[in-house]
């Protein structure tokens, strides 16, 4: 996908045409000057309802959204642009300033800027300096712009900041986390440019020397003992790609991005029985919530709302051919907006491409001799985003027995505490001499808006339980499922249980399928833990979302967010919470199913220097929707360059069919 082709359908991403052309027009209509920035450029994309009257014949503007933001005041705005009619149809100044507060997400020029501020302060270079920090030391020491979290401090209400938290090296290629300040944490006003609070503890923890390098450099011996493992798909790949559009094994759907969620899956949908049948309507990640559970200074407020406070999309990774992705690939270009509001390409931000994932079905009857085996093939459509010292992978699995996964894979570098030689760290686990590894959880939240075959959803909970000693159960083996329907929002919020299987479908109860239900889907959730932090501290009125796994809503146009719009220097209780709190009806409704989890994370020495990768999940499986498995007519074809190791041959395996390779059928 190039992303200077022209739109082709109204749920394209802007183009990079259309990036300049909005922010034109608001520039010229508002009077912009050199001091705006603009931290959000994406497409206003239009409502189920107003597509379906598109496609009927309707008009349909072309709409961007724009948030802007004045580096010296801080007045930040959000206007709506039509594109069709070069105007601007909406223009609301935030209030910012009142409760709850709320910023505009922290940009890559403030980062940049805050370090310099931070190593310009005097109070800030005195208290490193109490630390052995040399004025020679000071260019190269690593300076973290952190969001700050919110703690109802006049600093902090309707401020721009953020808190810095420092690092030693001697070498700028050094691994800072290795060698945390500890005790020193400067608050940073970004509009008044300046360090407008200071932590200097006066117990001082000497700061780690031990060098824990990861680049290429530091491990000169590597392994000699891995051999290639190639994936080769000689004939190309299955699926098809037109511009944004995607078809793959019944599969269709539409590829978009935005700069807070990155990777978004619109109009998800699989043909049956040569019927195109919508499952999601729109499909992202919204948000996530990185809270620790260190009560120290420089620890304590760190709660990083990596979406709302960052941007997952403006975080995304240049993806790097037969590294990040194997095999055959299909890379697409996103158009995006710098902080000033110019276009740019990010180059291979979204990687699709195929994979084996081995047995589909299986069976072996030995009365009559039929043995049929089926390889299960997925489709991967994946991004990966870079936030400070943490690296998340997204990936969105689609299977051919019409099985809908997501896998967040979290990677990178943990964040670390320096800790008195002699001493144990009491809030998380050392990861080596004088470094401690804080305690902490990851919380995803996925907004699945269902559109299960087109019409009203209603969701279901299920979990099971034994039945009572009785006659109808006299050999005590007899278990039964319950069911609730959510019938208004405040019955939604819940909590997964492993112990009773406790399960959500959403069907659509206008339809009928095979058996004379209504048809629908399953959604399969890890019971993770959820926030641990108290009711009532600051961090939980913030990411309230991660109190509970499940949250189901009726649609609003307004309600993107688990987190709410800006949770950034946010006293916080907005988003799902609040939208919960309306207890709209949500039965036989046009739903919206939220899904919160995640991972809790206690550091240990294997972590270090960079943290191999840890998963965390959901899947959305077929349940009633389709009238038999659809993979029944899969081909039963063996892998031709499969072979086996006992035999001799060259690397290459011999020809298909030799006894050395694999050949023939699946099929005895």
């Amino acid at each position: 996908m190039d992303a200077k082709v022209d739109i082709t359908h109204p749920l394209d991403p802007l183009s990079l045409a259309e990036i300049a052309q909005a922010v034109a027009i608001l520039t010229a209509a508002k009077g912009l000057g050199a001091y705006h920035r603009f931290p959000i450029v994406r497409l206003e994309e239009p409502a189920k309802a107003e597509l379906a009257a598109w496609r009927a014949g309707a008009p349909l503007p072309r709409l961007a959204f724009l948030l802007t933001l004045d580096v010296t005041t801080g007045e930040a705005s959000e206007a709506i642009v039509d594109l069709l009619t070069a105007h601007v149809t909406s223009f609301t100044i935030l209030p910012n300033d009142q409760p709850p507060y709320g910023q505009p997400p922290v940009m890559i020029e403030e980062f940049i800027r805050a370090e310099e501020i931070v190593k310009a302060d005097a109070g800030w270079r005195a208290a490193v300096a109490k630390r052995g920090i040399t004025e020679a030391d000071i260019p190269l020491v690593q300076v973290d712009p952190f969001s700050s979290g919110f703690f109802g401090r006049d600093f902090e209400k309707g401020r721009r900041i953020v808190r810095a938290v420092s690092y030693w090296r001697e070498d700028i290629r050094d691994n800072g986390y290795a060698h945390p300040i500890e005790g020193v944490v400067a608050v940073v006003d970004l509009i008044a440019n300046k360090v407008v609070d200071l932590v200097d503890e006066e117990k001082i923890v000497p700061v780690p020397k031990k060098k824990r390098n990861y680049g290429r450099e530091a491990f000169p011996d590597v392994r000699t003992d891995i051999k290639p493992l190639d994936i080769v798909q000689r004939q190309g790949p299955s699926f098809t790609v037109d511009g944004w559009r995607v078809e793959w094994q019944n599969w269709s759907f539409r590829v978009g991005f935005t700069p807070r969620e990155g990777l978004v899956l619109h109009e998800l949908a699989i043909t049956d029985g040569g019927k195109l049948r919508p499952v999601i309507f729109r499909a992202s990640v919204t948000e996530m919530v990185v809270p620790y559970a260190d009560p120290t200074a420089n620890h304590y407020w760190k709660s990083a709302f990596d979406a709302g406070e960052y941007g997952l999309g403006r975080l995304a990774n240049q993806l790097e051919l037969g590294c990040d992705c194997l095999g055959h690939i299909h890379y697409f270009d996103v158009p995006a907006a710098d902080d000033l509001g110019q276009p740019f390409v990010m180059k291979n931000a979204i990687c699709m491409h195929e994979e084996d994932y081995g047995t589909l079905w299986k069976h072996y009857e030995f009365r009559n001799g039929i043995y049929e085996t089926r390889r299960s093939r997925r489709l991967v459509i994946s991004f990966f985003a870079t936030v400070g010292n943490y690296d998340y992978g997204f990936y969105w699995y689609l299977y051919q027995d019409g099985t809908i996964q997501l896998e967040a894979k979290l990677t990178g570098i943990i964040q670390t505490a320096a800790v008195t030689p002699g001493e144990v760290y009491p809030w998380g686990g050392m990861v080596d001499e004088g470094l401690g590894g804080p305690t902490h959880q990851h919380f995803f939240n996925a907004r699945l808006h269902m559109d299960i075959d087109g019409g009203g959803n209603t969701v279901t909970e299920h979990e099971f339980a034994p039945r009572a000693w009785g006659e109808d159960n006299p050999y005590g083996n007899v278990f039964d499922t319950k069911t609730r329907t959510l019938k208004r929002e405040l019955d939604s919020p819940a909590v997964a249980n492993g112990e009773t299987g406790r399960y959500w479908k959403v069907a659509n109860p206008q339809a009928v399928n095979s058996v004379g239900k209504a048809p629908g889907y399953k959604l399969v959730v890890t019971p993770t833990p959820v926030m641990l932090a108290q009711e009532g501290s600051t961090v939980a009125r913030r990411g309230g979302f991660a109190k509970k796994h499940i949250w189901v809503t009726a649609f609003d146009k307004g309600e993107k967010y688990a987190s709410g719009d800006y949770p950034n220097v946010n006293a916080g209780g907005g988003g799902l919470p609040a939208y919960v709190a309306q207890n709209r009806p949500i039965e036989n409704a046009d739903v919206v199913l939220w899904h919160s989890f995640g991972h809790t994370h206690v550091c240990k020495p294997e972590d270090f220097p960079i943290m191999p990768v840890e998963y965390a999940g959901f899947l959305l499986k077929p349940n009633g929707f389709f009238a038999g498995n659809i993979a029944m007519n899969l081909p039963p074809e063996k892998n031709a360059h499969s072979r086996d190791n006992r035999e001799a041959g060259d690397d290459e395996g011999g020809k298909e069919g030799s006894g050395k390779t694999g050949g023939g059928s699946c099929c005895h």
